[in-house]
């Protein structure tokens, strides 16, 4: 009983301390799509996201009844890091809905004109600017957000110290754009500046530059994800250095905020509360735990030996990798070594899907080379009717010649095209795509039915799957290369596909464009087909990979050929416009259709 009320008492008061308008509240999820394109078109970074952000420790005075609730201490506030735009979670500071929903899009224009300079009101002064020169038509709007967020502002009147001191600077910042005001000012002296931004840089590492001794990532348990950015620091473990003091197992007694290296026992598990933790740290203490040497050493003997391995073709290549930190194209930076399978046993596809290849194969035999129609031509067999009307048009307004072109011609048209179709072959092709099968058995059954219908166009094409551990070795699987028939034998080698290891996407497009870009057909297809972004064991992850395979892309374009992606991952809305373009790829939303769409959009693409 006491329990129940003390929750109720709980829920009472925090709700009666609660500033918020909750009628005109504003989710992040219904903006963010405007979100990301106001961020673009002002400038900002394609590879940066959107993500919520986590709260934060705030200034400013607090009401009475925010003391007894123990709330107003914390908000989520907007936040620019180097791969991620944080903006709070939802908006509901102004009692208008259309000035939260206004306030998102300032964010992200503001975002995209920051320069961090570690100045705080320095930089947000300059990015408003230079925003408000950007989109002349957002200074109307801005002035109600300015008006609206003086209102919210604490009176300086009513603190005392550094608070009062900082708080004026503050109001006198926001008001006066043009004169120049030295303030050392941090965002957590004052109580939030919605209009502003926290520049502060992260004092963590991505997990990419972090140093790794044993040279790979272990696979660790799954944990429950969270996608709310929290501020955190990079601590030494310093239990080491003094190996005779031991610490009390009773980690209760110290504050969550500080960081205290125990050793636990190997069954000693999370009690769930990681989440609630984090939400209550300031600023998260972030260690190795010194756990993952072993485990590395048993991923890596399970890595295939040479005699159970796929056959390897010659000696391997070296290719470049795109540095997006150092604007800078390393040379020879990846190792890629062709594999075969030995032996695969035979393929024996099910009667359902030999059914969809063979409807398949009879649409792409239309597509065959045959008789076509040459338009507009001075002599023919027919009539060009739309030629003869076009004439007839512009001879009413000038003189026309004795032989118009208003015939049509038939001859034998030549397809010139050839394609490539890369797919991923990664781990996490092992997960199930549907109750029944899993998402290598979605891609296989599509390469299957994609060669079934490749081979009746008659057009050349090439298979490849590809897998990655680290940049020195990147295995790219030839299931049919373009000298080989579509035969038993590359369908076993189809069938004997199987999830590999992780994604180094860049690597694996730089190679198929070598081998495309050196066909002679006029029309080079590239397709890709995937379930998920690029990742690898090692830097490879995030902003890096993601940069790496967009520079990899725009070099196929640049090589002639047509680069195409076809996925399954639900949030490829996210990052693949950035990498192929809004044209240059297509969401597959449920697995068992990826076989109907790959198809439409290859016929879309030679049509």
């Amino acid at each position: 009983m006491e329990e129940w009320v003390g929750k109720q008492w709980d829920r009472f008061i925090r709700r009666a301390a609660q500033r918020q308008h909750e009628n005109a509240a504003v989710e992040l999820d219904e903006v963010q799509r405007s979100i990301t394109l106001m961020f673009r078109a002002a400038g900002g970074a394609a590879a940066v996201r959107v993500a919520p952000a986590g709260a934060r420790k705030v200034g400013g005075a607090r009401h009475w009844l925010e003391r007894v609730a123990g709330t107003g201490t914390h908000a989520a506030t907007g936040r620019l890091e180097p791969e991620v735009l944080s903006l709070p979670p939802r908006i509901a500071v102004h009692a208008d809905a259309a000035l939260n929903r206004a306030l998102y899009l300032w964010l992200a224009a503001l975002a995209a004109h920051i320069a961090p300079t570690g100045d705080w009101i320095a930089d947000n002064r300059r990015a408003t600017q230079r925003a408000l020169a950007t989109f002349p038509g957002l200074a109307g709007r801005y002035r109600q957000l300015l008006a609206a967020e003086c209102a919210l502002r604490p009176d300086p009147s009513g603190l005392r110290g550094r608070a009062a001191e900082a708080e004026h600077m503050v109001r006198r910042a926001l008001k006066d754009r043009e004169s120049d005001i030295a303030a050392d000012v941090r965002p957590e002296e004052v109580a939030p500046v919605w209009l502003w931004l926290d520049t502060a840089a992260a004092t963590v590492a991505p997990a990419a530059c972090r140093p790794d001794p044993a040279g790979a990532h272990a696979e660790r348990p799954a944990s429950k994800q969270d996608p709310r950015r929290r501020r955190a620091q990079a601590v030494a473990d310093e239990r080491d250095k003094a190996p005779l003091l031991m610490f009390f197992r009773a980690e209760s007694i110290f504050s969550w905020g500080e960081f205290v290296k125990v050793n636990r026992a190997s069954d000693d598990d999370d009690d769930g509360n990681a989440l609630a933790a984090a939400n209550d740290m300031d600023l998260l203490a972030i260690a190795p735990d010194g756990q993952t040497t072993a485990s590395r050493v048993k991923f890596d003997l399970d890595l295939p030996s040479a005699a159970a391995d796929d056959k390897p073709l010659g000696p391997g290549i070296r290719l470049p990798e795109w540095d997006w930190r150092r604007s800078q194209l390393i040379a020879e930076h990846c190792a890629l070594q062709t594999l075969v399978p030995v032996d695969p046993a035979p393929f024996c596809p099910p009667p359902a899907l030999r059914v969809t290849a063979r409807r398949v194969r009879r649409r792409m035999e239309v597509l065959r080379g045959g008789m076509g129609h040459l338009h507009a031509q001075p002599e023919g067999e027919e009539l060009d009717l739309d030629a003869w009307v076009r004439h007839r048009v512009d001879a009413a307004a000038a003189p026309h010649s004795a032989t118009p072109a208003v015939f049509s011609r038939r001859v034998r048209s030549e397809r010139s095209l050839a394609t490539l179709l890369l797919a991923d072959l990664s781990l996490s092709t092992d997960a199930y795509a549907t109750q029944n099968a899993r998402v290598i058995d979605v891609i296989r059954d599509a390469l299957y039915v994609f060669g079934e219908a490749l081979s009746a166009s008659g057009d050349p094409f090439e298979m490849l799957g590809f897998s990655s551990v680290r940049r020195q070795n990147v295995r790219i699987h030839q299931l049919k290369s373009f000298d080989e028939a579509w035969n038993a034998r590359t369908r076993d080698r189809v069938g004997a596909i199987k999830p590999g290891y992780y994604t180094r996407m860049g690597a694996a497009i730089r190679h198929a464009t070598v081998q495309l870009a050196a066909r002679p057909e006029r029309l080079r297809l590239l397709l890709l087909l995937t379930d998920g972004k690029p990742n690898d064991l090692d830097q490879y992850e995030g902003r890096y990979g993601l940069e790496d395979t967009r520079h990899a892309v725009h070099a196929a374009r640049a090589a002639g050929l047509t680069p195409f992606c076809v996925t399954i991952d639900a949030q490829a809305h996210d990052y693949l416009p950035y990498l192929f373009g809004s044209a240059g790829y297509a969401l597959v939303h449920r697995p068992q259709d990826l076989v109907r769409r790959l198809a439409a959009a290859y016929a879309a693409l030679t049509r």
